[in-house]
């Protein structure tokens, strides 16, 4: 598991969207055991408190639970939890924004449709 550590966001939230990822590619599965605060502080030679903190985010979301003892385990639903969390907050960031500016423009909804089908499709937009 190879992590750069970029400074925009907060290195918890970097491992807790790093757990996530894994957990959306199948490279974490439910009911698998996920690295322990400790051996992420090692891997990554950051604070436990840092990584504690990263996977307490999930735990608090319902991604991960803990068993006492053993460690910490992906949830049941863990996937599909992630991706109705990210689909809305896709729609909040970046959709929302996108449809403010096509109504200013007085882009109609289907002239946006048409852009973005145009895009997908590798034509040349002008």
């Amino acid at each position: 598991m190879q992590m750069n550590f970029s400074s925009d966001k907060s290195i918890y939230v970097q491992i807790s969207e790093m757990i996530e990822n894994q957990i959306l590619r199948d490279i974490l599965l439910e009911e698998e055991r996920v690295l322990s605060t400790n051996e992420f502080a090692r891997m990554y030679s950051i604070n436990p408190a840092t990584a504690a903190k990263g996977i307490n985010m999930l735990v608090d979301s319902g991604v991960l639970y803990k068993k006492r003892g053993i460690g910490m385990f992906v949830a049941i639903g863990a996937k599909e939890k992630i991706m109705k969390r990210r689909k809305s907050e896709f729609y909040d960031n970046y959709i929302k924004k996108i449809l403010e500016e096509a109504e200013s423009l007085g882009i109609t909804r289907e002239e946006l449709v048409e852009m973005i089908v145009e895009q997908k499709g590798g034509k040349d937009h002008e």
